[in-house]
C-alpha cells in the first residue's frame, strides 16, 4: 500500500526482468496502478489501457457485452482483457494471443490474468494463429508491439484479408498503431487509403495519447 502511495510522486519499480522476446519487462508502481513496461514504450494498463479503452468506447460497450467471441492478438499483461472483463462485464468467450510465454507467467503473476475464466490463452505467434483457426469472432483486437516497433506482417495485405474473413456478421477490429515518425504515418496512411475489401468501413482515431493511432475496421453486414 505504502508503494502504491507513493507512485503517485514518483513511479516505483518492483520487478525487471530479460524476456528473450520482448527484451527488457518492468513492472512498475505509477499514479497508483501497476503497469506493465519494455525499455521504451507501455505495454499494458496506464497509457495503453487509456488507448483501447477509447477503441472500445468508440462502438459500444452495450454493442460488446452482446458479443460471444472475441479474441485478443498480443495479450502482455492483459490491460484489454481486464477493460472488457472488470469495466465492460463481458461474459462470452476471449481467446488471447501471445507468442512471449515468459510475459504471460508476469501478467499472472502480477496482474492475475489466469483468474480470468472466460480467458483462454494461447501461446503462438499470431500470424500463425490467424492462419490455423476455424473460429470466426464478433471482435478482433491488434495489439501486437516489440518495444515500440510493429511487425510488418500486420499491414500486409494477406494478413488483414484473413482478418476480416474471422469476422462474425457486423463484426469489427480494433487495431492499435504506433506512429513515431512521418514514415508510420505514411504507412497507416497507405494502409487506409488502400483498404478496399467489399463489404468493410475503415476509419482512424488519430494522436491517442500523442503517438498511437486506432484503426477500425467494420463488418457492415
Amino acid at each position: 500500500m505504502l508503494k502504491k502511495l507513493l507512485s503517485y510522486l514518483i513511479p516505483i519499480k518492483i520487478f525487471k526482468t530479460k524476456s528473450t522476446l520482448s527484451k527488457t519487462i518492468e513492472v512498475t508502481w505509477a499514479n497508483g496502478e501497476l503497469v506493465l513496461d519494455s525499455e521504451n514504450t507501455n505495454y499494458s494498463y496506464g497509457s495503453l489501457q487509456r488507448i483501447l479503452r477509447l477503441g472500445l468506447k468508440h462502438f459500444g460497450f452495450e454493442k460488446i457485452v452482446a458479443m460471444q467471441n472475441i479474441l485478443v492478438l498480443g495479450v502482455a499483461g492483459g490491460s484489454v482483457i481486464k477493460t472488457l472483463v472488470d469495466e465492460i462485464q463481458y461474459k462470452g468467450k476471449i481467446t488471447g494471443v501471445e507468442i512471449d510465454s515468459e510475459i504471460i507467467e508476469i501478467a499472472n503473476k502480477y496482474f492475475q490474468l489466469n483468474e480470468i475464466k472466460n480467458l483462454e490463452i494461447v501461446i503462438e505467434d499470431a500470424f500463425d494463429f490467424v492462419l490455423k483457426t476455424k473460429d470466426s469472432y464478433d471482435l478482433i483486437i491488434i495489439d501486437i508491439f516489440q518495444d515500440t516497433t510493429m511487425p510488418n506482417f500486420l499491414f500486409e495485405k494477406f494478413f488483414i484479408d484473413r482478418i476480416c474473413f474471422l469476422l462474425k456478421s457486423k463484426g469489427v477490429v480494433l487495431f492499435n498503431t504506433m506512429c513515431l515518425n512521418n514514415n508510420n504515418n505514411v504507412r497507416n496512411q497507405n494502409f487506409i487509403k488502400e483498404f478496399d475489401i467489399m463489404n468493410y468501413k475503415i476509419q482512424s482515431i488519430p494522436r491517442v495519447e500523442v503517438h498511437n493511432e486506432l484503426i477500425i475496421i467494420e463488418k457492415l453486414n
